[in-house]
């Protein structure tokens, strides 16, 4: 969009308050969550509920917005977008309120859950590409041969408008409101949120949540334009967005208060506090926005005042929840993860055991690592959170012993934490890649047939999560060949990847 037609505040305003929605769209009820609240100290906290939607998602309302903009001929030629996600619900479903033809467009990688999600509102499917870029591509070309009208998943004034009536719903729901979180995937929710309230009610702060793993809204302030960060993480995936909206981030950048990002930790405990307060199941975009909330008004340290997190989203696979169990103690600092090496000679273990003291320890893994000393790997509980963590390890420390706090270090909980043991014989040498394999059943068999015997695979170690993409972390021994073949691979593969040879956790535990 050129400046020239870059709509102002105003004519924002007036498009989301025209925006025509509730044929398929539902006013969403706001819940207030007590519990938290009184475990934060604040005054209120309430949680717009968009999983309320026929969809379980916000995006039905700026899909339908869009698509009710179209004139009659593109009506009549229909519509086309690429989503493995909510978007893709969203046009699915207001396509067949319209009676209109949608072609959705997704990776061949995307799981039989949500393609047949999709194909019960009546949409056709094409599987095409092995990731999103590739999907869009061809649905781009789909439009143009076939005369369909692309529906943007974000970066539209359309869309926008229509994520924008949430706040319109908001406004009249709750009185005095203070603050209000948005999570931010590429930025149109929180760009229909921000423009509406900012320009009708500038007192109220908006602040805008990204997961840490893929904040390309960050990113792009800090640029001064959107940018590409690269890999994402996929454990939000419904904020999985490797480069902001351009439109998205005009009106983001200047509309929003603040901008905080939130580990997926603390989206795990955000999820569960979500759960104990109303029994509903987010999604982790979904709870993004109450993370943000708690990290906000313990940063702050806030103590009165009305705050609203929306829970934009609640399609979760089942086995994530696993995830979601493991770590949202974690999340909450109510247990600390550490290292501790220790000498291997009698005694040594009990001795550790008793610096530990009086604590209920979660987790525990010994592994002899050299002659003479040996590794833990422990889950500690808590109840004084990251200055009680710091008291065990300086406890440790002065009882002779080495500590590293892992707690922060998601490879030591999604990976090492599973495979303790093992090391490197002398002369081998080996690069550590982490990668992010789609969940199907081909995956594997793609990735050895394309690596061939250029490098022997020396470490190897994955779990289901549920996830579309499956976290992979793989070792291969370079002792031999020329290391410009792997990155070649690396770069045949077209998986995600990240090279995490010096991770700490690694580096102690595996080599």
């Amino acid at each position: 969009m050129g400046e020239e037609n870059q709509l102002s505040g105003q004519e924002y305003l007036r498009k989301i308050l025209l925006a025509r929605i509730y044929p398929v769209a539902r006013l969403t009820p706001v819940h207030k969550l007590d519990n938290l609240a009184e475990k934060l100290g604040v005054g209120k906290i309430f949680l717009k509920r968009e999983d309320y939607q026929t969809v379980h998602s916000f995006k039905i309302r700026g899909a339908y917005n869009k698509i009710r903009q179209l004139s009659q001929d593109q009506l009549a030629c229909g519509v086309v977008t690429a989503s493995a996600g909510n978007h893709a619900q969203g046009v699915a479903l207001s396509a067949k309120d319209l009676g209109i033809r949608a072609v959705i467009v997704m990776p061949t990688t995307t799981p039989d859950l949500k393609v047949n999600a999709v194909r019960r509102f009546g949409a056709e499917i094409e599987l095409y590409g092995e990731s999103f870029d590739e999907a869009y591509a061809h649905a781009k070309e789909l439009a143009r041969a076939q005369g369909l009208t692309m529906i943007p998943p974000f970066d539209d004034p359309d869309v926008i408008a229509g994520q924008g009536t949430i706040a319109h719903e908001l406004l009249g729901q709750i009185n005095d409101i203070d603050t209000v979180f948005v999570q931010i995937g590429g930025g149109g929710l929180a760009a229909g949120v921000a423009v509406y309230i900012k320009n009708l009610v500038p007192r109220i702060k908006v602040i805008g949540v990204e997961a840490e793993g893929s904040a390309s809204m960050k990113a792009a302030r800090e640029h001064g334009t959107p940018t590409d960060i690269g890999f994402v993480s996929h454990f939000a995936d419904g904020v999985a967005v490797s480069r902001a909206g351009d439109e998205t981030f005009r009106l983001c950048n200047q509309y929003l208060d603040d901008i905080i990002t939130c580990s997926n930790d603390e989206i795990c405990a955000a999820m569960k506090d979500i759960f104990d307060d109303t029994r509903a199941v987010a999604e982790p975009s979904g709870a993004l926005s109450l993370a943000g909330l708690k990290k906000y008004v313990r940063e702050h340290q806030i103590k009165g005042g009305n705050h609203v997190a929306i829970l934009s989203g609640a399609n979760v696979k089942f086995h994530t929840l696993r995830m979601v169990a493991e770590r949202c103690d974690v999340g909450e600092m109510t247990e600390g993860i550490v290292s501790v090496e220790i000498p291997e000679v009698k005694g040594s273990f009990l001795k550790f055991c008793e610096t530990i003291g009086n604590r209920h320890v979660t987790e525990f893994s010994y592994r002899v690592h050299h002659a003479d000393r040996a590794r833990i790997f422990a889950s500690i509980e808590l109840t004084n959170g990251e200055r009680e963590l710091k008291e065990i390890s300086a406890s440790l420390e002065n009882a002779g012993y080495k500590v590293t706090d892992l707690t922060k270090d998601a490879l030591a909980k999604d990976h090492i934490r599973y495979m303790i043991g093992g090391h490197l014989n002398p002369g081998e040498a080996e690069r550590l890649i982490l990668f992010e394999f789609p969940e199907t059943k081909n995956a594997l068999n793609d990735f050895l047939t394309k690596l061939g015997g250029i490098f022997s695979i020396s470490l190897f170690h994955f779990r289901i999560s549920g996830l579309e993409y499956c976290s992979v972390l793989c070792g291969f021994d370079i002792s031999k060949g020329d290391p410009a073949q792997l990155d070649n691979f690396l770069q045949d593969i077209k998986y995600p990847y990240l090279d995490v040879t010096d991770n700490v956790a690694y580096q102690q535990f595996m080599c």
